[in-house]
């Protein structure tokens, strides 16, 4: 079975006292994590060691950095190299977020390098992918889509396409007071997986775990979670309530 995941991404929230205790009051709450099940925590920066602590010799927990450099060291200021993050315990990295592709010009072949980067250090990076409300109103998201998965992931090995997870962001649900049903959720996660198969075969394709990033919350999360191509979330806002992604945790298949 397909890993199904709970990503948080704290995105730059939370001082680090109140990461350490959002921390503690998701560790007090029951939640039983499968042996395909995994939780993976996206927190700032400055808290890695923390969270990485907070969680030590706990199965099935991972704390993930928001970003690294697609370099190896050097003189790059305010930068954060796979090998620092590596140092302090890391294992996952979310990259190509809509928040960084948009504020921060992220492109598709920037991303890439990132990604071999990542792979070339056996750090898992975790792919967000996404369209605005213009292309989805214009009914083009499945080519705009495949797009950023053929210019940031298609040149890898089938092996090294295993290693990624996928987050599918619906940008244009996100904030916008329109909203996502759960099978619009499944006809795109479909696509995507459909997307990798013709290029690497079903097999390939059967084994990603793609999560969805459209504001998962407690309430709408075993729905989501239901459908056969959604392997769990990349969960923002709720991730900043413990109860919130607890349930979320709980919510997976």
């Amino acid at each position: 079975m397909r890993k199904q995941i709970a990503a948080a991404n704290w995105k730059m929230n939370l001082t680090i006292q109140q990461g350490e205790q959002l921390l503690n009051d998701i560790i007090a709450k029951p939640h039983d994590l499968k042996s395909h099940q995994l939780a993976v925590f996206a927190v700032p920066f400055p808290y890695l060691s923390m969270a990485v602590q907070k969680f030590a010799g706990k199965s099935n927990v991972f704390i993930a950095a928001q970003n690294c450099s697609n370099k190896k060291n050097g003189a790059y200021t305010g930068e954060t190299s796979v090998e620092i993050l590596q140092s302090v315990g890391i294992q996952y990295v979310v990259l190509g977020h809509s928040e960084r592709r948009e504020y921060y010009l992220e492109s598709n072949q920037f991303l890439a390098e990132k990604l071999d980067i990542c792979l070339a250090n056996n750090m898992k990076p975790i792919f967000c992918c996404g369209e605005p409300l213009a292309i989805r109103e214009a009914n083009t998201q499945n080519e705009f889509v495949a797009k950023q998965l053929n210019e940031s992931l298609f040149h890898l090995t089938a092996e090294q396409l295993q290693e990624v997870v996928i987050a599918y962001e619906p940008i244009w649900a996100i904030g916008t007071g329109k909203t996502a049903s759960s099978a619009q959720a499944q006809e795109i996660h479909a696509f995507i997986r459909s997307h990798i198969a013709s290029k690497y075969g079903n097999t390939v394709a059967d084994s990603i775990s793609i999560l969805y990033g459209g504001s998962v919350k407690a309430n709408n999360a075993v729905e989501l979670f239901s459908q056969p191509d959604v392997d769990g979330g990349l969960v923002g806002g709720a991730s900043l309530i413990a109860e919130e992604f607890v349930a979320i945790i709980n919510a997976l298949k």
